[in-house]
């Protein structure tokens, strides 16, 4: 009888093994979920939450639901303005990241030891400098008396100076030093995958470096530049520091927008409506650029 019983109790006792193996992964998840769920979704489902109530001059914030806010932003011109002015300065800066951060990473990945080390550093090292630091570093660089300005009249290169403070070009060129390091760190990654016998090759049959490099370089690390685009772009989009010393009170994008909202009018609900518009379009373009990387991905390494 022992031996029948103990041979009933094995498929048990697999079972119960194979259970806590299936639970095992959640398990160790579980702490991580706890702290992204408290300190991420809530906060979100709670600004959701908000946008959907109303607003009054006397009242304060109603108990109210509706879409009043939404229906606001999207019917109101300047909102329009606002959302497309974040949308274009985000592309350009995305774009100019892409120019410089790709071209940057490819020089460091054939320099050689310790000078690909030295230069990635200085490369890196603004990453540990506080983004209004380097935004007013910027700021001073790029105002009418500054040494931009001051270098290029006293050069002769032009008769007055430049307004770059304040418009959308002052914003881009401040974003796109501030967010490249992002970029190089997605296209150096991809360049660690390059075999480099590869390029030899190409150099053996006769290619030019240029040839090699639009033809055998470009399209592997493209996956690279894709995603660091989408890192570039998200941040950008969201960026409130460098808009807000650059681009100043008359140059409004979403997130400044949103913290006027907030903290001006106290006017918390639209400028609630204003961050999950601004959220859900990051979502949509990041979803469907992810969608390009993942099938660029397939295409190199299949």
């Amino acid at each position: 009888m022992s031996a029948v019983t103990a041979q009933a109790q094995k498929p048990v006792a697999a079972t119960t093994v194979r259970n806590r193996a299936w639970l095992a992964p959640y398990l160790l998840n579980l702490p991580a979920l706890v702290v992204v769920g408290t300190l991420l979704v809530v906060p979100l489902v709670m600004t959701l939450i908000l946008s959907l109530h109303s607003f009054g001059m006397y009242t304060g914030v109603t108990d109210d639901i509706s879409l009043k806010n939404y229906a606001e932003i999207v019917s109101d011109p300047y909102f329009h303005e606002i959302f497309l002015r974040t949308l274009r300065i985000s592309l350009f800066t995305t774009l100019a990241a892409a120019a410089l951060g790709a071209p940057e990473a490819y020089i460091l990945h054939k320099m050689r030891a310790p000078w690909r080390s030295i230069f990635l550093l200085v490369m890196l090292g603004p990453l540990l400098i506080s983004v209004v630091a380097r935004t007013l570093g910027w700021a001073m660089l790029l105002g009418s008396t500054g040494v931009v300005n001051q270098a290029l009249t006293g050069l002769g290169l032009l008769s007055s100076p430049v307004q770059f403070m304040y418009t959308e070009t002052g914003v881009v060129i401040a974003l796109a030093h501030v967010l490249m390091p992002f970029m190089v760190i997605s296209v150096w990654a991809a360049l660690q995958r390059l075999d480099p016998q590869v390029e030899n090759a190409a150099v053996s049959l006769g290619a030019s470096p240029f040839t090699v490099v639009r033809r055998v370089v470009l399209p592997q690390i493209m996956p690279g530049i894709l995603s660091g685009s989408i890192i570039v772009f998200a941040l950008a989009a969201s960026a409130f520091a460098t808009p807000a010393i650059i681009g100043g009170r008359r140059l409004k994008v979403a997130a400044t927008l949103a913290y006027d909202e907030f903290l001006s009018t106290l006017n918390w609900p639209l400028g609630a409506a204003i961050a999950v518009l601004l959220l859900l379009a990051n979502i949509v373009i990041i979803i469907g650029c992810n969608r390009l990387v993942e099938r660029r991905y397939a295409q190199v390494f299949q």
